[in-house]
Order: structure tokens, then C-alpha cells, then sequence
């Protein structure tokens, strides 16, 4: 796995109105820890809003509107945390907006693609967000889930690992049932498990577990991999990436996983 998309969901970065400082760290501490094992990382961080509303606290039910003024404070704010926090272990970080439009131009993918492979080249971690200022739809589903699948699929990846405050994919929910046991490879969604009901456990965090299924479907029926682990601990992510070693998480891929171009 030379290449890996990660991404962290608005839960795990915040915490009653604030940023998350120790879970943001401790993910920057992970990746300094994968570069310099040899691998690519590219962030895929949702949170934007979530950190505008720590600096200009505006009604959670927020108008779309109201959620874009959040994301344009937010998003320099986040960064600026990255930033200092990845300066801390000597990497450069760079800000890269995209939003499903980019992905249905051949042009604007291949741009942002050329972008973000040039960052790599010179050991910069492309932190990826959605374009929450200009977006509409795409503030109120997803989660930046489908955003980092694409991601992942477009610029290359040899996995994407979604970090999240769920922890694996269980054979049931395991809120409502104590024996739910954890199901720790997917080779294959069905068309129920895609079309469930989202039931996100944060105000700002809209996709639930159906965007991440939706996720690990689109790059499976690629040929991608994705691996789903809780961003509160990190043990089984670290575990699993950088000793091979899959004790939790849930690991999604098809049954006869290999590369994908990033071409369909």
C-alpha cells in the first residue's frame, strides 16, 4: 500500500464546540509516522463548518447559507492547525478544494490529479476538503465519505481508510444490540445496506454509516480497497497499516482486489 487516501470525519475532530486538539494531533502523529515508513498520504478531512461554528457559534439547524459563511471561517482555521501541527514533525501541508463537479470533467480531474501528485512528489500532504463555501447539495449528504472514495478511485490510491466515531461494520447495530458482532472483511453491499437510512450521531456530521458503505461500494466495484476504523483510538488503524496486523476495523474489498488506474 504505497498510497493512501485517510480520511476523519467531523466527530472525531470536534468535541462540544471545540476542536479536538489531542484526536487532531494524534492523527497528524499517524501520518508523519506512515511518510516516513514510505508511504503517500492524502488527508481528506471533514470539519470545516464544525470549526466555523467554534469561532462564530450560529444555529446548528443553519440555513445553507449560514453553513457556507461557517465553511468559509472554518476552513482557514483547520488548516492552520494542520499546518502547525504537521510543522511540527518538519511536513508541509497544502489546502485542496474539490466538489463532485470537479469529478464529472475528465479536464478538472486530471488537473486536480496532476495537482495533488506534485505535491506528493515533494513529500507534501494534500489535505483534501469539499468546497463547502460554493456546494449546496453536498453540505447535507455525504460527509465528505463519497468525496474521499472519489479521491482515493481518481488520484490513485491503493486504499482509502475512513476514520470515524464507528468503529467497523457490524452484522447488526450494535447501539441497539449487545451481541452485534464485528464484520471484519466485505467483499460484497447489497442494494438494502446502500439505501438504509443515514443515522449520524453528530449535528455536523451527515453521512452515518450508509455514506461509508456507499463509499466502500463505488471503489470495490472498481477494484479499490477501503479499510473503516474508529479515529478515537487509533490502534487498530495503526495495526492494521503498519504492521499488517487486522485485530478491528472493518477491511472492504472485492473479491479479486487489484490496482485501479483511476480511469473507468
Amino acid at each position: 500500500m504505497k498510497r493512501i487516501v485517510l480520511k476523519v470525519g467531523s466527530h472525531v475532530l470536534t468535541e462540544e464546540g471545540r476542536i479536538a486538539l489531542e484526536r487532531l494531533e494524534a492523527l497528524v502523529d499517524l501520518i508523519a509516522e506512515l511518510q516516513k515508513a514510505g508511504r503517500e498520504l492524502i488527508l481528506v478531512s471533514s470539519g470545516a463548518v464544525a470549526a466555523g461554528h467554534t469561532q462564530l457559534p450560529l444555529d446548528r439547524n443553519a440555513s445553507v447559507a449560514d453553513r457556507q459563511a461557517l465553511a468559509a471561517i472554518g476552513q482557514p482555521y483547520l488548516l492552520k492547525i494542520y499546518q502547525t501541527r504537521f510543522a511540527h514533525h518538519g511536513i508541509l501541508s497544502a489546502q485542496m478544494l474539490l466538489s463532485a463537479d470537479d469529478f464529472d470533467s475528465r479536464k478538472r480531474t486530471a488537473h486536480a490529479r496532476n495537482a495533488a501528485e506534485k505535491l506528493l512528489e515533494h513529500n507534501v500532504v494534500p489535505i483534501v476538503n469539499e468546497n463547502d463555501v460554493v456546494a449546496t447539495e453536498e453540505l447535507v449528504f455525504g460527509d465528505n465519505d463519497r468525496l474521499s472514495a472519489h479521491v482515493a478511485h481518481y488520484f490513485g490510491a491503493d486504499l482509502l481508510v475512513i476514520l470515524s466515531d464507528i468503529d467497523a461494520y457490524y452484522d447488526k447495530d450494535p447501539h441497539r444490540h449487545s451481541e452485534a458482532v464485528i464484520r471484519k472483511v466485505v467483499r460484497s453491499l447489497s442494494p438494502e445496506e446502500l439505501e438504509a437510512e443515514c443515522d449520524p450521531h453528530n449535528p455536523f456530521a451527515t453521512g452515518g454509516i450508509v455514506t461509508k458503505l456507499q463509499a466502500a461500494d463505488f471503489l470495490m466495484r472498481r477494484g479499490g480497497r477501503m479499510f473503516l476504523a474508529s479515529g478515537f483510538d487509533l490502534t487498530d488503524v495503526r495495526n492494521f497499516l503498519l504492521e499488517g496486523s487486522h485485530r478491528g476495523g472493518t477491511l472492504f474489498e472485492p473479491l479479486h482486489a487489484g490496482g485501479h488506474s483511476g480511469e473507468d
